[in-house]
């Protein structure tokens, strides 16, 4: 994981994980068959330090929002790990199975039928990794800092050229997008959605 961490995950290959484990490549095809399947090691790797909790059905809300958190906390801290978890579909690894049983049970906890508790965790694994992606770029420098300056710049010459009245809450909301407000927006979307589970679960 040192390449990864050094120089991002484009730098990647069977050929430079090779060379970090001073072996040669045809090595690591007994056991990988190529990057892809190398990435999604690596992605295991990486979910195994997410720490799963003991599911408490009077604190269960807390619990998702903290796996949640843990979960993308994880793949922000290593770069180019956003990508890998967006990139595979259903990821099927020990470390993703873990974590998706564990998602599973503090829903079942909340009072969510399987079939309701599934389709949550799909979602909330589809915002995790939508968020982290996005908080990957900023960290690790994929995001071009100047680049999204201009195009901002850009964007707010034309919000203002536009009439004020065919567009009166539009031309308002910039204030609220902001990096300031990103762990905002990621609580007030989490706590929204569990809002509705806990009706859903409720009026079951």
């Amino acid at each position: 994981m040192d390449v990864l961490a050094k120089e991002g995950f484009d730098a990647v290959t069977m050929r430079r994980i090779a060379q970090e484990l001073e072996t040669g490549p045809a090595s690591l095809y007994a056991h990988v068959s190529n990057k892809d399947e190398l990435a999604e090691l690596m992605l295991d790797a990486v979910l195994a330090e997410v720490p799963v909790p003991e599911p408490d059905p009077a604190r269960w809300d807390e619990q998702v929002k903290e796996l949640v958190h843990a979960q993308i906390r994880v793949m922000v801290a290593h770069p180019g790990i956003a990508r890998v978890a967006w990139d595979i579909a259903v990821p099927v690894t020990p470390s993703s199975l873990r974590l998706g049983e564990a998602m599973l049970a503090l829903l079942r906890a909340g009072g969510l039928e399987l079939k309701q508790a599934t389709f949550a965790g799909d979602a909330l694994g589809l915002y995790a990794k939508a968020y982290a992606y996005e908080a990957s770029g900023w960290t690790w420098g994929e995001i071009d800092a100047a680049e999204v300056t201009e195009r901002g710049r850009q964007m707010v010459d034309y919000m203002r050229s536009l009439p004020a009245e065919a567009f009166p809450n539009m031309l308002r909301i910039g204030e609220f997008f902001s990096a300031e407000t990103a762990a905002e927006r990621l609580g007030f979307a989490l706590d929204t959605f569990l809002a509705g589970l806990k009706v859903m679960a409720a009026t079951k």
